[in-house]
């Protein structure tokens, strides 16, 4: 760990939002500064100087990005350099709505603080790289996939290993570990199940497209129906990434917004099935993961609409109650953006809403590679 005071800056550019945290360290970290911002493609260094500038930040010395796709090759948080930057480009196509703006993200920080400020990576997918081969293998021709990599990646995975992270914190010392689904809801959305600190099973893939539905991507859906639509409406290939990544989801479904917060003010037919079917594989999932763990002792909830919306929450746990999971309805209406178990205390399973903190991982991994960089014999030149 450093000896003097550093600052981190952190960067996670989601798939419709940017959060940048600042943390002073001088041997643990301290919170600086946050805000989040609607992604917008003018934003550019000018965003990142009005966040440090406002806030005072101190002069930065590292920087964290998020980075949805790492692929087989970026397994572990690494400073970025050329080759790093090549490999996360070419999984661009895979991450389409993320990696892209990760890179966008890279390369306007190196503009802003210069080249000699060390930036390091820190991948969603790899809290699935030991994923089981069970769990992360397609019913696919082995020498196709072998050819062009296709497996089942997963995605989140800061979200979720954070919520985990955190219940463990909650827990009393001799009850570490355990059984844990941990459901992440925002404008993208995915459930992982995680045994003793090690993910088995998640429902995002190949891409960050398969599983729930999501704000504005339809999660699984029957391949046929893809290569029909291909031939009926004669759809390109880009047309149908953009259709299954930008027109889908709850925005597809209702035919009006893929915001929660406006489908759940309107009694509107469309908008009420399309909550209905987002919960209701959400249900499924839950229903799916208690069987590959055999049993659990939580549901998390976080992400915007985890942590936001509590008839969200109910619908998806209404009849589980045979199943050990009891809601207290008090709580969960009580439950907005703050953290809160939310089940009842007889409840076989706990319940909690835990507000996910991607920022302390991608932070904590930062000060890691780095103090592994340093203790290694790299000098790092500053500007």
């Amino acid at each position: 760990m450093p000896e003097t005071s550093e600052t981190v800056l952190t960067v996670n550019a989601g798939s419709s939002s940017l959060r940048l945290v600042a943390f002073a360290c001088d041997g643990r970290l301290a919170h600086l500064a946050a805000q989040r911002y609607e992604m917008r493609d003018d934003a550019g260094p000018n965003r990142v100087n009005d966040f440090l500038q406002r806030h005072a930040v101190p002069p930065v010395t590292w920087v964290a990005h998020r980075v949805v796709h790492g692929g087989t090759k970026l397994v572990a948080p690494c400073v970025i350099d050329a080759a790093v930057e090549a490999e996360i480009e070419r999984l661009g196509a895979l991450a389409p709505l993320h990696n892209p703006r990760a890179l966008e993200w890279i390369r306007a920080c190196r503009a802003l603080f210069g080249a000699d400020t060390a930036q390091v990576a820190v991948f969603d997918t790899a809290f699935y790289a030991a994923l089981p081969e069970v769990a992360a293998t397609y019913a696919l021709p082995r020498a196709l996939c072998a050819r062009h990599g296709i497996r089942r990646y997963g995605f989140h995975g800061l979200a979720h290993e954070a919520m985990w992270r955190r219940w463990c914190e909650l827990r009393p010392p001799t009850r570490q570990g355990g059984c844990v689904i941990t459901v992440q809801l925002g404008s993208g959305c995915s459930i992982t199940a995680i045994r003793d600190g090690r993910a088995v099973d998640t429902s995002m893939g190949f891409s960050p497209l398969e599983g729930l539905v999501m704000a504005t991507r339809p999660g699984d859906v029957d391949p046929g129906a893809i290569t029909l639509l291909a031939r009926a409406e004669a759809l390109s290939p880009e047309q149908l990434e953009r259709m299954l990544n930008e027109e889908a989801g709850l925005l597809g479904l209702s035919g009006m917004s893929g915001d929660m917060r406006t489908l759940l003010g309107t009694d509107d037919k469309d908008a009420q099935l399309a909550v209905d079917v987002y919960c209701y594989r959400v249900r499924k999932y839950i229903g799916a993961y208690l069987a590959v763990l055999g049993s659990v002792e939580a549901i998390l909830f976080g992400g915007g609409v985890g942590e936001h919306a509590p008839l969200v929450r109910a619908k998806i746990l209404a009849g589980l109650e045979g199943l050990g999971m009891a809601l207290d309805p008090a709580a969960n209406d009580t439950a907005v953006g703050s953290e809160m178990r939310i089940s009842h205390h007889g409840s076989e399973a706990e319940v909690w809403v835990i507000p996910v903190d991607e920022a302390i991982i991608l932070a904590q991994a930062a000060v890691a590679v780095m103090a592994t960089r340093k203790s290694a014999g790299f000098q790092e030149n500053r500007s």
